[in-house]
């Protein structure tokens, strides 16, 4: 008898991608076999993402063009998994009836019971968040992976409680893995030739694993992984200003491995708006944080997420902000209008009383502002030499390879004799404000 086929569809930031990693592992333990195309699958799965309104209506619209398929043949299963699913739990019956089973994030070790149950019966619905599932034991299958990148998974949850945030709420409490198991992890990609991988949390800098009263923290763990894998290109993400220390960038510059780039969302510039938002720092702590990654790592490229237009912010709070990325000169950024989740502090207490056209503004200023820090940037690398993981073809022409220094930019420069995912030095040529242009060496 041929195994039935599922089809995973994921949405959302690099946990969801190591999310659906986890459930291929499970199901093809429990006789599946994974497929890379829609048409072809007996089980649809859609990991999803609930952070902003926007990618749950996309989710809804894939959930629709899934029922075409469904109509087509009866024996289809739909299913939908992640954070979305905890958010909206049975709701989603009833906004879309023709979904065979619901499972939260930590339900995933469930699938095959699940999938037996709607074999026999209509739904199945799993969102009960358990404060020890870490997916102990299982080795992500890296199903459709690109094959040189590898995320790997250092906790699961979150405490911090920001008020616009709805993690807490769908992904449960922090939890962070065993060390053993993140070893293991990354020894199976690093024999499968893989040349990065990324650690990733929520809140990376919160890790903090016990065991019989030796406790490894987040720079210790750091340490271990760029010690056993010196041929490994290291990242990590998310880290929290509040939580971020010192000892985490001496690690970082003991060993060259580790990536020069870290990743710092700050939101808002304005200790007003900061405190809405129950981010636990101020202006002033984050600043100096930023001071203590340029005196140890003065080659590091520093990125953030800058939130406009939550409640009550005024033109002041916004002016705040811009002259904050002034004075750190972001590499890059990951900017959105504020969006109201259901369920959140903000949601139940605060107001969001900014006008959209005014949230607009205030992001096309931050953007514009974002674009000309990133063009100054990018011309300091003018003349400078970089590492760069070769990760494909460009785009715009199929004589040009691109891929990312150890900053995490990207650079487009003419293949010669390099091949994909090899790791070439690349000298910097020109410049844009998203790109670096080069030759190698």
């Amino acid at each position: 008898m041929p195994k039935k086929k599922v089809y995973i569809e994921t949405y959302g930031c690099q946990m969801n991608v190591a999310d659906s990693e986890v459930m291929a592992t499970i199901l093809t333990e429990n006789g599946y076999v994974l497929s890379n195309q829609i048409d072809d699958a007996d089980l649809l799965l859609i990991n999803t993402c609930a952070i902003r309104d926007h990618a749950e209506q996309r989710v809804l619209g894939r959930l629709d063009l899934f029922n075409s398929y469904k109509k087509k043949n009866k024996q289809i299963k739909i299913g939908i998994t992640g954070c979305m699913a905890e958010r909206l739990k049975d709701s989603l019956f009833e906004k879309k009836p023709f979904i065979d089973f619901i499972a939260g994030p930590d339900a995933y070790r469930n699938l095959p019971d699940i999938l037996n149950t709607v074999e026999t019966r209509q739904r199945e619905i799993d969102t009960l968040l358990r404060k020890e599932e870490t997916y102990e034991g299982i080795i992500p299958t890296r199903y459709n992976s690109n094959r040189f990148s590898a995320f790997i998974s250092i906790t699961r949850g979150c405490d911090n409680m920001c008020a616009y945030c709805i993690v807490p709420f769908t992904r449960g409490r922090e939890r962070s893995r065993n060390p053993k198991d993140i070893l293991n992890e990354i020894e199976t990609v690093a024999n499968d030739n893989f040349k990065e991988v990324t650690l990733i949390g929520q809140n990376v800098d919160k890790y903090r694993f016990e065991n019989n009263g030796t406790i490894t923290g987040f720079p210790q763990l750091l340490d271990m992984v760029a010690e056993k894998f010196p041929h490994l290109r290291i990242r990590f993400s998310t880290s929290y200003p509040q939580d971020f220390t010192e000892e985490v960038v001496l690690v970082m510059k003991k060993h060259k491995n580790i990536c020069r780039y870290i990743h710092l969302p700050v939101q808002s510039g304005s200790n007003k708006i900061l405190d809405l938002m129950k981010r636990g720092y101020t202006r002033e702590w984050y600043l100096d944080r930023i001071a203590m990654i340029r005196k140890h790592l003065p080659d590091c490229a520093i990125s953030t997420d800058i939130i406009s237009g939550f409640c009550d912010e005024t033109e002041t709070d916004h002016q705040d902000t811009l002259d904050l990325m002034r004075q750190v000169r972001y590499d890059y950024a990951f900017m959105f209008k504020y969006s109201e989740r259901p369920g959140t502090f903000a949601a139940k207490h605060l107001k969001d009383n900014v006008p959209d056209n005014v949230k607009s503004r205030r992001l096309n200023e931050i953007i514009e502002l974002q674009k000309q820090l990133s063009l100054e940037s990018n011309k300091c690398d003018v003349g400078k030499s970089f590492k760069v993981l070769i990760e494909g073809i460009s785009k715009k022409s199929d004589a040009y390879f691109f891929g990312r220094t150890s900053q995490n930019k990207i650079v487009v420069f003419p293949k010669e004799n390099a091949h994909l995912y090899d790791i070439a030095e690349v000298v910097v040529t020109d410049y844009t404000s998203a790109t670096l242009l080069g030759k190698l060496v």
